[in-house]
């Protein structure tokens, strides 16, 4: 076979702050054919999710930081164009890690063939994927709901928050309040995504929104966002309450030390747990998530929504949109190399 032409975004440069069009590169490269044991993959979806942006920075941290002048990666799905592994056929639609690039060369050991009888191939870069697991390991392990339990959710309508309120509430919770950026996401937690209440976060006032919606207070926080409602949701909580500390996308900007919580004793004198979490501990979980999500996907008892950018030239624009708050439900990139 003749290898193919793909286009790939490149990091150019590491951003101070928040990071702009300048810090990637499209360039246009000739794929090596496959060898022994791998698959050539056409992607056809990538994912842009926030976790990205600390691996632009060259600091240590959970994953290796991207390297300066080659293709990113994350997130990907997309169909097998040729394969030399007896076990990933020509043909099979695959989820793996390479995305940021039209095709891809990779071990077929580090692809999954997805079944794309039981959901879309988009699902398993979302509800079926890494977000969605995220919500379901936040709620049962992490921070695990309880019947009767008043749960509280922050960047309640982006790709984990969007599940995770319909989850909390099949798992018992009494009450879901989501915070969410403005009135149209707001008023989508309430009517699409099954919340009690919403909080509008640039509306201020935090903790006056947070009591009016909880009086009594919460037993559950899945923080997303870190700062003002990490502080918020602690001045809230009551006593043996579970906060999982999922992700701080409110510093994932920031160019000094974002200053954390000032009240903290009252998480200690309430005994509350505060647990960090990494998605990838709790990869054991995934056929399970898989087999429950996409059981009610068809009848709409889970339901999701994806914000959706088209073309490869436009993966920067989608990533830095999801800093911003511009989707709602999972952003991800439909990449067009049919051509």
């Amino acid at each position: 076979m003749v290898s193919p032409v793909s286009r790939e975004i490149r990091l150019a440069s590491r951003p101070t702050g928040t990071p702009g069009p300048e810090n990637f590169q499209l360039v246009t490269t000739r794929l090596p054919e496959p060898g022994e044991g791998q698959i050539l993959v056409r992607n056809t979806w990538m994912s842009v999710d926030p976790y990205m942006r600390g691996r632009m920075d060259d600091a240590p941290s959970y994953i290796p930081p991207f390297a300066l002048g080659t293709a990113l990666d994350g997130g990907a799905v997309g169909e097998v164009v040729a394969s030399r592994s007896a076990s990933v056929p020509v043909g099979a639609t695959v989820s793996h890690f390479l995305g940021w690039r039209e095709y891809a060369v990779l071990d077929a050991g580090a692809a999954t063939v997805v079944d794309t009888s039981i959901a879309s191939p988009s699902d398993y870069l979302g509800v079926l994927g890494t977000t969605g697991l995220t919500a379901y390991a936040a709620l049962t392990r992490t921070a695990p709901v309880k019947e009767g339990d008043v749960v509280f959710v922050s960047a309640a309508a982006g790709a984990v928050g969007s599940v995770a309120g319909q989850l909390a509430r099949q798992l018992g919770a009494s009450r879901v309040i989501g915070s969410a950026g403005g009135p149209e996401k707001t008023k989508k937690l309430l009517d699409v995504f099954g919340y009690d209440a919403a909080v509008d976060h640039r509306r201020g006032d935090l903790p006056g929104q947070l009591a009016a919606a909880a009086p009594e207070g919460i037993d559950v926080y899945l923080d997303a966002v870190g700062g003002d409602h990490l502080q918020a949701a602690i001045g809230a909580i009551r006593p043996g309450g579970r906060i999982a500390m999922v992700g701080a996308i409110s510093g994932y900007n920031a160019t000094r030390p974002a200053p954390g919580p000032d009240n903290l004793f009252r998480a200690a004198a309430h005994e509350v747990t505060l647990r960090g979490m990494l998605v990838s501990s709790h990869f054991d979980l995934f056929p399970e998530w898989i087999g429950k999500a996409a059981a009610r996907l068809p009848d709409g008892t889970l339901r999701t929504e994806e914000t959706v950018v088209d073309g490869i030239e436009r993966a920067a624009e989608a990533f830095l949109g999801v800093l911003s708050g511009a989707n709602t439900g999972k952003m991800l990139v439909r990449l067009d190399t049919a051509r």
